[in-house]
């Protein structure tokens, strides 16, 4: 017990003097401007305690100090070397000149487990086999042709989503208040299900989806903790906060129900009858049946990786989307003429009893407006992924060290007051001239909700016919009143921080079913 006793406080001195020299380093380059500018770190804990308090919000207080040390700046949480983007500009010589060094990813301790993260796509790190995933996502999953052919699985989860609310609507002797964000998690989980498995997975009988369902929720709440783990090499044996073995546990359950589909699916293929019956392919399908461009032989995927992309798509998918429709019911419930306006275009486009459909988003300038508006003001990511730099480089004048965390703040840069007029306000009309108005590819800069070069996020055709489809939907069908009487200016509009940018409030409103005048 001694000798335990005795190497713990050796292991901890040893880190006090790394951490120190590290500091003086550190202090050294800063001297010499090759390092970002940014607030004075302390000695072992960098700039932590600077930040205490900014856990629910870190990128307010990071937009707060780049207007003091600019939009390139560095800090030190521990021993983990961050820097900061702020600004359009320097997001794009980033991405322009530096996009492929500064294409790492950060890897929390909060994921890594037993099971890595070799077939991920979102935290695998730039190389041939991220390259592989990449391909196999915008050729198979996310092209037009794909996207065509599940058009009606994208329907059908929506018309259940309105199903639902009509319900919860009707259950109750007076109008009844639903908790909006809800409504739409359920209706992306479902949709992805669709994709991956062609079954919805939370409906009653689905306990297997509902077992999916909550341990993938519990790896997203405890996969967006602060982890002091991350920033002190020396506790990662410990996981003193215990948050890398609550979310492992967690990914392996999600896990295991994930294997279960799997299973089902290859007892279907080897069924002499399933090649005839099977019409379209889902996502499933095309995992195992991928072997790569042009290769012949067996599968290229094994079954972890094949779980791996299922459990990404399903959190990748569901949080941010519900973010996003949240707060767009939310910042139009709190502007009532911007309501009126896109439920007038909605109602002019569409005739009552009928559906909104694909075919004719592009007729809802208004609609695809204030999705636009909505995720300038609150991207669901607001430092996109962590980008990790895997050499060095020189970056508009300065030194950024390999293994540095490169966080690109676009919740800072849509609400630039250099870039937008009136940054802080709601304002759709902003994105209404088609040839202005940037778009989600990623090159225009002041706008990137879904990141830019090749870590761009591959599901943004997906996510750009999905979320006009679910909002103007919800928009046609429904009249919304807020709850309890409260009127708009009352609107508690503050965020919450987990792995994605929520209310802290959930939105509660009333649906009222549309029923025009005649």
């Amino acid at each position: 017990m001694d000798y335990e006793i005795a190497g713990i406080v050796l292991g901890l001195l040893l880190w006090v003097a790394w951490a120190v020299a590290t500091e003086r380093r550190h202090r050294r380059l800063e001297e010499l401007g090759r390092l970002p500018p940014g607030p004075r770190a302390w000695p072992v804990v960098g700039n932590m305690f600077q930040l205490a308090g900014s856990a629910s919000a870190p990128h307010q207080s990071f937009a707060k100090l780049a207007e003091k040390h600019g939009a390139v700046m560095t800090l030190r949480l521990g021993s983990m070397t961050t820097v900061v983007i702020s600004s359009n500009e320097a997001a794009r010589v980033m991405f322009k000149n530096h996009d492929a060094v500064l294409a790492g990813r950060k890897i929390y301790e909060s994921m890594k487990g037993d099971i890595g993260n070799e077939g991920s796509l979102i935290t695998a790190q730039y190389g041939p086999h991220w390259r592989t995933l990449r391909r196999l996502c915008t050729a198979e999953f996310f092209a037009s042709g794909p996207l065509d052919a599940m058009r009606g699985v994208r329907a059908k989860c929506v018309d259940q989503m309105l199903q639902n609310i009509r319900e919860a609507s009707a259950s109750a002797a007076s109008p009844a208040t639903i908790d909006v964000g809800r409504f739409f998690f359920l209706m992306a989980f479902n949709l992805i299900g669709n994709l991956m498995f062609s079954k919805d997975l939370l409906d009653p009988s689905s306990e297997r989806g509902a077992k999916f369902f909550y341990h993938a929720g519990k790896t997203m709440e405890f996969a967006g903790r602060a982890n002091l783990a991350d920033y002190f090499p020396v506790l990662r044996w410990a996981d003193p906060q215990r948050i890398r073995r609550r979310t492992q546990f967690h990914v392996k359950r999600a896990f295991n129900v994930a294997g279960e589909f799997l299973r089902e699916r290859m007892r279907e293929i080897e069924g002499a009858d399933f090649a005839k019956k099977m019409i379209k392919k889902d996502y499933l399908d095309v995992l195992l049946e991928y072997r790569g461009d042009g290769v012949q032989g067996p599968p290229l995927f094994s079954s972890t990786i094949i779980n791996v992309i299922v459990f990404e798509m399903f959190t990748a998918g569901t949080d941010t989307t519900t973010s996003t429709l949240e707060w767009a019911m939310a910042e139009l419930l709190r502007h009532p003429e911007a309501l009126g306006k896109v439920q007038a275009e909605l109602r002019a486009v569409i005739r009552a009893g009928e559906k909104v459909e694909e075919e004719i988003l592009d007729e809802l300038p208004y609609l695809k407006a204030v999705i636009k508006e909505t995720l300038r003001l609150h991207p669901p990511l607001p430092f996109l992924v962590p980008h990790k730099a895997m050499d060095s480089c020189n970056m508009l004048g300065f030194h950024i060290p390999k293994e540095t965390q490169i966080l690109v703040n676009v919740w800072a840069i849509g609400r630039d007051p250099k870039t937008w007029k009136d940054p802080l306000e709601f304002n759709p009309e902003r994105f209404l001239d088609p040839e202005a108005a940037p778009d989600y590819k990623g090159h225009h800069f002041e706008f990137i909700p879904f990141g830019s070069g090749r870590r761009i996020c591959p599901a943004v055709p997906l996510a750009a016919r999905v979320l006009p489809l679910a909002l103007g939907s919800v928009l046609h069908c429904f009249d919304w009143v807020l709850a309890g009487g409260m009127k708009p200016a009352e609107m508690d509009m503050k965020e919450r921080m987990g792995i994605t940018l929520r209310k802290a409030v959930p939105l509660k409103a009333i649906p009222i079913p549309y029923i025009p005048m005649n």
